[in-house]
């Protein structure tokens, strides 16, 4: 192992690089207090040059990172390792994918080291790999509280408008300018149009019949409760805390949405007993409120249940330090309170996921067939009735563990397949539904699948490759079974194995790397990371060999078929705004998927699973819903401020995303971008709370809207651009040690 790191980083003794000093020493950076060391996990020290991984797939970690993990062991001689938050990226260093081997980096680096890993605990599929591969005993914590969206500013002045508007009909020809003003100011045209494809202007908004216009503030009234209700995660967590009376009311409220009044939410929240004592509070109240005394008891017992289970996150503390002592850490599966319900509670938990041979469940497969199907129908109401002949689904290992498997019953209901059980319940075989029993054509489907998905559910991956085999080579009509059309094609020109349709990573390897090109802005075209999506993604999978067989002819093929992309959702606090890996996989796909077509739009779908409604949403619908609930909200950019230093490396981390999604797929509205200026720069509180609480962050924000500018991503007025070169120098500055932040 060590004649391969220096093969690729050169003789150790003489290394000069990464945390580096002057002398050749390594440098551990970190603070000892007492017996306890803490440091920050180096970084992987290819952001600079993503490509290295993309074309050394035998690539090893650097040689301060090797030797962070060698003075743990032998230098500190530590007796534990705490690895604290989701995650780290010793587990997901070269190696085998499901048992490490003496030659498996993370094997090698973590030694014997017990690793107790503090992992949220609505993420168990990640944290399958953080005990596969990084032999870790997870303690789960809880997700923070949830809060709702509001309205603010221009949004909060359009509903005022509209709803004078509706309220006084006879007033609502005057209210037209304004409302037309609110509605430029807010750019909110875009998720509400007048009618397909056409906006209301000044030059045609007197035009507009009456009955027309009151329909439209109709439509603009519910769109606007639908951002005010939006949920999200407020602040951050604070391991062990309790959450507050207000934080109980935010959880219980939105677990329990309309099925719980407020004053029987606030009653329990802010009792510390049974039902009796919180009938004791509903007494003088229920007056006011119907959802009051009036609630069903079996409602207000598990309301009582889930406070009580909230008020143990004491236990995440007390679970770390059993750990820590070589004690049992209690197990229970890993889930997400508003989809998954109590039993995810309490935290503090060895958290663990779902039987792969179940997989989907009867739940999962009866709401992936509703997804499906109200797909399809919305393709063909936007197509003149024709149905897309390839649909690409994202199989991502957490999503499927929350929802025991909604995306594989997406993909099964596109090809007209399902489930077949043995006695024990398991599922053996994806059978074929006869045509005539199906009623439409079968959709060709093209998998792309999460390394966590294709380590985790080995079995999934060899039955729909099965099925899929069978689909291509079933006795049917080419324009009844797209799945044999395009497989036959193929064939015709000599690509070998035609039926393959699960893609993913090399084995063993993890991430498409677009968002490693992104973060280090290393990219001048949005192909050039649809590219870069399509030589990690050409690996395939599925029975026999066939376990990362290099086939991008084929991957090439399907994404020139492709019609439609479809991406789960699967958490309130991580949405398509938040994380970098949905632009870097989706985004980059439907980017890929457009080069393939000649620069065709291909449309996406996005599905919240954490909502009641089992539908799909335009990708570029809900980017606008997120942007307007969370980064441009004045209500969750001050909850993230006031958690210091992380709350400002979360902000930054979404102004990054903002420039991916705007290079993958196009998403480059002004609107955000002046949103987020105003918020985050031209706040001068706001602005010097990130300064002080994270100058790195604070530069990054700045870097990514000048960036964003320079690609022509948002239309800055020169007055904003200097101001914002101005800050970016400063922080130069403030970085370089030259002036105090």
């Amino acid at each position: 192992m060590l004649d391969n790191l220096q093969r690729q980083w050169g003789d150790v003794r003489s290394y000069r690089g990464i945390k580096s000093a002057g002398a050749g020493q390594l440098v551990v950076p970190g603070v000892q207090l007492g017996n306890v060391w803490i440091g920050v996990q180096p970084v992987l020290g290819l952001e600079g040059d993503p490509m290295r991984l993309l074309f050394e797939r035998d690539l090893t970690p650097h040689p301060q990172y090797a030797a962070f993990y060698k003075w743990l062991q032998n230098g500190l001689v530590a007796d534990a390792v705490v690895h604290f938050g989701m995650h780290g990226t010793v587990e997901w260093l070269p190696g085998t994918p499901l048992g490490n081997t003496g030659f498996s980096w993370s094997d090698a680096l973590l030694g014997p080291l017990p690793n107790v890993y503090v992992y949220a605990a609505n993420n168990p599929s990640e944290s399958i790999v953080a005990k596969r591969r990084g032999y870790g005993t997870i303690v789960s914590h809880n997700v923070p509280p949830y809060g709702r969206a509001g309205l603010y500013k221009q949004l909060a002045e359009l509903k005022d408008l509209v709803n004078d508007a509706r309220e006084a009909p006879d007033a609502a020809q005057s209210l037209r300018e304004p409302i037309l003003a609110a509605l430029v100011g807010s750019g909110l045209q875009e998720d509400c149009p007048f009618e397909e494809g056409a906006t209301i202007t000044s030059e045609n908004l007197h035009s507009v019949s009456d009955e027309e216009f009151t329909e439209y503030t109709d439509r603009l009234y519910k769109y606007l409760q639908v951002v005010e209700g939006r949920l999200f995660s407020e602040g951050l967590h604070v391991l062990g805390s309790q959450p507050s009376s207000s934080q109980l009311e935010q959880y219980l409220g939105a677990y329990f949405g309309d099925d719980l009044g407020s004053v029987a939410v606030e009653a329990v929240a802010n009792t510390r007993g049974g039902l009796d004592q919180v009938h004791g509070k509903l007494r003088g109240s229920s007056a006011e409120d119907p959802g009051g005394a009036g609630v069903a008891e079996s409602r207000l017992a598990e309301a009582v249940e889930i406070r009580d289970l909230l008020l143990r996150n004491t236990e995440e503390l007390e679970s770390a330090v059993k750990a820590l002592n070589g004690e049992f850490v209690l197990p229970a599966a890993g889930g997400d309170l508003l989809r998954d319900g109590p039993g995810v509670l309490p935290t503090g938990r060895n958290i663990h996921a779902l039987d792969p041979y179940r997989m989907p469940s009867p739940a999962a497969m009866q709401r992936g067939s509703v997804i499906a199907e109200n797909l399809l129908t919305r393709h063909q109401e936007a197509h003149d009735g024709a149905l897309p002949e390839t649909v690409a689904v994202a199989l991502w290992g957490l999503d499927a563990i929350k929802t025991k498997g909604e995306s594989v019953g997406i993909a099964l209901t596109l090809i007209g397949a399902r489930p077949v059980k043995e006695s024990t319940g398991r599922i053996v075989r994806y059978e074929l539904i006869p045509l005539e029993e199906l009623g439409r054509p079968r959709v060709d489907v093209l998998c792309n699948m999460s390394g966590i998905f294709r380590d985790s559910f080995v079995n999934v991956v060899e039955l729909l490759d099965d099925a899929f085999r069978r689909a291509a080579e079933a006795d049917e009509p080419e324009e009844m079974n797209f799945v044999r059309k395009h497989a036959v094609a193929m064939a015709a020109e000599g690509l070998e194995n035609s039926s393959a349709r699960l893609f993913s990573n090399p084995a063993g390897d993890y991430g498409s790397m677009v968002n490693e090109r992104v973060g280090a802005g290393n990219w001048d075209a949005g192909e050039e990371l649809g590219s870069t999506w399509a030589s990690r993604n050409s690996f395939s999978y599925g029975r026999g060999g066939e376990k990362g067989t290099a086939r991008p002819e084929v991957l090439q093929k399907l994404l020139g078929t492709t019609e439609h992309i479809v991406q789960e959702i699967d958490s309130v606090e991580y949405g398509l705004t938040d994380i970098q890996e949905y632009y870097a996989n989706t985004g980059a796909l439907q980017r890929a998927a457009s080069s393939a077509q000649g620069g065709k739009k291909v449309a996406a779908s996005v599905v919240e699973t954490f909502g009641k409604a089992a539908e799909s949403k335009d990708l570029e619908a809900v980017l606008r819903l997120e942007y307007r609930s969370k980064l441009l909200n004045p209500k969750w950019a001050e909850a993230m401020a006031k958690q210091g230093s992380g709350g400002a490396f979360e902000i930054s981390q979404r102004m990054t995303a903002l420039v991916g999604w705007g290079a993958t797929s196009d998403f480059t509205e002004d609107w955000v971008y002046d949103g987020a200026y105003e918020t985050y720069v031209d706040d001068a509180a706001m602005r010097e709370k990130l300064r002080k609480a994270n100058p790195q962050a604070f530069q990054n924000v700045l870097k990514r809207m000048l960036e964003a500018a320079g690609r022509g991503m948002w239309n800055a007025d020169e007055a904003t651009l200097e101001k914002l070169k101005q800050e970016y120098m400063e922080m130069d500055d403030v970085l370089e040690g030259v002036r105090k932040a």
